[in-house]
């Protein structure tokens, strides 16, 4: 499936860390197995560098899911490369939890981090297992 691009607007703070987060409560994508569809949020959580994510264009790309056989994880995956291709993040991390099926509930995180930035504590230092 080809994606289109997801549009983007100048970071009004491109000098400062500060998160975004963006939820979707009612994400629809269709079981590849079954044809049946998955329901689900998807939660996106990134510091942006130059760009920002634009809600509306988000929002479109996200109902391109809606007639999509995909695997979760496959779709985690493909949403946080086509964002951080997208906008150029230092720091971004997708989350799809998707509702019970068959008495099973799916959580899939997919992270991602310019090797710039270094994991820190809220303090600056860093975290004892990088020391």
């Amino acid at each position: 499936m080809s994606v289109e691009p997801v549009e983007t607007f100048p970071n009004p703070e491109p000098s400062r860390d500060y998160e975004i987060t963006i939820r979707c409560p009612e994400f629809t994508s269709l079981c590849p197995k079954t044809g049946l569809p998955d329901f689900g949020e998807i939660r996106i959580t990134y510091t942006p560098d130059r760009k920002c994510l634009e809600l509306k264009a988000l929002k479109y790309y996200f109902i391109g899911f809606r007639d999509r056989g995909i695997f979760y994880e496959a779709l985690t995956n493909q949403i946080l490369d086509d964002l951080v291709a997208a906008c150029s993040p230092r720091r971004m991390v997708v989350v799809s939890d998707f509702s019970v099926r068959g008495g099973i509930t799916t959580t899939v995180t997919a992270s991602y981090e310019t090797s710039g930035h270094s994991k820190e504590t809220v303090d600056g230092s860093q975290p004892p297992n990088e020391r």
